[in-house]
């Protein structure tokens, strides 16, 4: 097994258990993440967004594959089942993810999901209806910006 494809295993392996620690463990000082939610997170703020969503998803379930591990380059198919706590709504979603490793941790980390697929699901007809618009997408990003906002100062 490569170095890559191991840590890959470990990121997902202890993101299953939830366990925020190890995962935050996972990552290169300095480090990026995006994802269509949370399109800019730096440092620190990577460890904190996946403990809140390991805290609040209590009946979070994942799954995941490694679709290419070479070098530093590791690419992922995840799926993950959880209820939406802002509206008590079931999601399953299917997340790509691409990650830059250096030193064996993760430089550079994106996730990539179909938001209006999941912004249905999540939100329901609202989503449905208007998901793809700019419009929900900012409303989303901007009450996940300050649910980590709140989630950093407890």
């Amino acid at each position: 097994m490569t170095p890559s494809r191991s840590l890959a295993d470990r990121f997902y392996a202890a993101f299953a258990r939830r366990d925020h620690a190890a995962m935050a463990a996972c990552y290169a000082p300095g480090a990026t993440f995006s994802d269509p939610v949370f399109p800019d997170l730096r440092g620190e703020r990577i460890g904190l967004m996946w403990r809140m969503l390991c805290e609040r998803g209590t009946d979070l379930r994942i799954e995941w594959t490694v679709l290419r591990a070479e070098g530093t380059e590791v690419v992922t198919a995840w799926q993950a089942w959880y209820t939406f706590r802002a509206t008590g709504r079931p999601v399953h979603n299917r997340i790509t993810a691409s990650m830059t490793l250096e030193h064996d941790l993760i430089r550079r980390h994106r996730d990539e999901f179909h938001f209006h697929r999941w912004s249905a699901q999540a939100l329901g007809w609202k989503g449905r209806l208007l998901g793809w618009t700019p419009l929900v997408r900012n409303a989303v990003r901007r009450e996940a910006a300050r649910a980590l906002e709140k989630f950093a100062v407890r």
